[in-house]
């Protein structure tokens, strides 16, 4: 399904068709129902499917039914007009919030930057780790890679505790190194956003990493090669 998804992303055209819509106060019953499921919403609007609400939560986008009995989650189709629903309603929020911690974020920059995409990484996560060994090829591709912190395990795990430490590093890049070569890396201390950095994955609805989120806000799950990214990148440009 995620491969299925992903090439649905990449083929069909970006379409602006979906204006923003009023959002509409909260009912109490829904947000009682959704608590239930551990789910907290943070704004609710009519959706482009008719008789469906979208609901934003701090774990991503849902479908509810207006009386609040149906709840949906998954990919949404507009079959007739080529547009990814989910995509198009996540995509602003998703390039708010980057631009929100970009300055937290641990770049590779591109001498030739054409392009720059934001990854929610992992340092125990495996394709992470091949992406950041092909770091190389991503840059001499004219492609920016800026880290944002995603530990899957959670806030209480081993992984999150060492991405603490690599955002409080003196040299960050160098301490990303070490972690991705499988090295350990100095404890340090600091206040940093690397639990706010987390939560935004969640409520952009990541569940695995790497996730990308390309320059229009597009966010592709999964580990692409550079030659991969590149084409699809220069692809989206020319929308």
């Amino acid at each position: 399904m995620k491969k299925l998804c992903t090439a649905l992303l990449l083929a069909l055209p970006s379409m602006s068709l979906l204006a923003a819509p009023a959002a509409l106060p909260v009912e109490p019953k829904l947000a009682q129902q959704l608590a239930e499921l551990g789910l907290k919403p943070t704004s609710v609007a009519n959706s482009p499917v008719p008789g469906l609400l979208q609901v934003f939560t701090d774990r991503g986008l849902f479908f509810a039914s207006a009386d609040g009995q149906y709840l949906i989650q998954g990919e949404v189709f507009d079959l007739k007009n080529k547009v990814h629903i989910n995509e198009e309603v996540m995509k602003p929020m998703r390039l708010a919030g980057v631009k929100k911690m970009a300055a937290s974020a641990i770049e590779f920059k591109a001498k030739n930057e054409k392009f720059a995409v934001t990854v929610f990484t992992d340092t125990d996560c495996g394709y992470c780790r091949k992406l950041h060994s092909e770091m190389q090829d991503y840059l001499d591709a004219g492609i920016t890679v800026r880290y944002l912190a995603y530990p899957r395990g959670g806030e209480n795990s081993q992984t999150f505790s060492t991405l603490e430490s690599i955002w409080c590093s003196k040299d960050k890049q160098g301490a990303m190194n070490k972690a991705k070569s499988g090295s350990e890396v100095s404890v340090a201390k600091c206040d940093t956003n690397v639990a706010a950095q987390y939560h935004m994955g969640q409520s952009f609805g990541i569940s695995g990493t790497p996730a990308l989120v390309l320059p229009d806000g597009s966010l592709i799950p999964g580990y692409q090669p550079a030659a991969a990214l590149a084409a699809a990148l220069t692809q989206l440009a020319k929308r």
